[in-house]
């Protein structure tokens, strides 16, 4: 077994330490005072400039929110300031609510959830091409907009640029007309992410969305490789992955029903169908001949045969 003696550091092999221990003080105090990541601010209470939104809040004691340039949340029944959030150099454009979460939409294309109870940030995401479509960047008729109608457009698309989902637990969909985004809830991980066929374009405006379910439908103007126009239609997201994609005209319109129910409207010729977006199968009308082998029939309930 052998060993070495400690060598003893003389003036000349100790400056090569001190020039280590300087540099790691330095990197140390960078450290410290570095900027927050994505300009964070959050305090309570505080001051965030803010002016009334209506989130809608299915919790009695949970917050109400007001956004613009920040987010603020006041107690609801003493109307004092809890807490408030800003990120520098970003404007706050609309705040939907996820349970225990505040999903926020920024002026910059960053979406950002925020955890209610306590104000800690859970996850930002930028989603591409978000910023210019909630400006309308380069739209035909853009140069005319007034700063107010470029303002209007903002929010406008703000609020329709999230749905919120709860089942099989809760995630975000951020949409634009040229991509969607899922993203889970909990962590802000990537589930899924979508373009539409080349010629078409989403339509985030006529989104709906059940507990499990996103409807997203999309137009076209382009065409196929035999010159025919590019059909519209609906897409169904979900975080499972289990969606589904339906044929429908370029104006179809859909409403909610319920947790799990949409109301499809095609229009005179088509008509309209009441769609399961758990089942991911329309429902078939009692009168429907296709009746007795019907995947799903009316909430109501089909009469039985002969019964009067």
């Amino acid at each position: 077994m052998s060993w070495k003696p400690l060598r003893t550091l003389t003036p000349r092999s100790a400056l090569p330490a001190a020039a280590v221990l300087l540099v790691l003080g330095v990197g140390a105090a960078a450290h410290a005072n570095r900027p927050v990541p994505f300009g964070d601010q959050v305090s309570a209470p505080g001051h965030a400039g803010a002016s009334p939104v209506g989130a809608q809040a299915a919790d009695p004691v949970t917050p109400d929110f007001r956004v613009g340039p920040g987010l603020e949340a006041y107690d609801p029944a003493g109307g004092s300031l809890l807490w408030s959030y800003r990120r520098d150099g970003a404007t706050a454009l609309h705040v939907s609510l996820l349970g225990q979460s505040a999903v926020v939409v920024w002026d910059d294309g960053m979406i950002t959830s925020i955890q209610i109870d306590d104000h800690e940030v859970r996850w930002h995401r930028a989603v591409p091409g978000m910023a210019d479509w909630l400006r309308g960047t380069g739209e035909p008729g853009d140069a005319q907009r007034t700063d107010a109608q470029r303002k209007q457009l903002q929010l406008e698309r703000a609020a329709a640029a999230v749905q919120t989902v709860t089942v099989p637990e809760p995630w975000v969909l951020a949409l634009t007309p040229g991509l969607t985004m899922g993203f889970r809830d909990r962590d802000g991980d990537l589930r899924f992410n979508s373009r539409p066929p080349g010629g078409c374009l989403y339509d985030p405006a006529r989104a709906v969305g059940t507990d499990s379910t996103v409807m997203l439908p999309r137009a076209c103007t382009g065409t196929t490789g035999a010159g025919r126009a590019l059909p519209g239609g609906i897409t169904g997201f979900r975080l499972d992955g289990h969606g589904y994609v339906l044929s429908a005209g370029p104006k179809v319109e859909l409403e909610r029903l319920d947790g799990h129910r949409v109301r499809i409207d095609d229009g005179p010729l088509v008509g309209s169908t009441v769609f399961d977006t758990d089942l991911g199968v329309p429902e078939t009308p009692c009168q429907n001949p296709a009746a007795p082998f019907a995947a799903l029939h009316p909430q109501t309930g089909c009469p039985l045969p002969g019964a009067g």
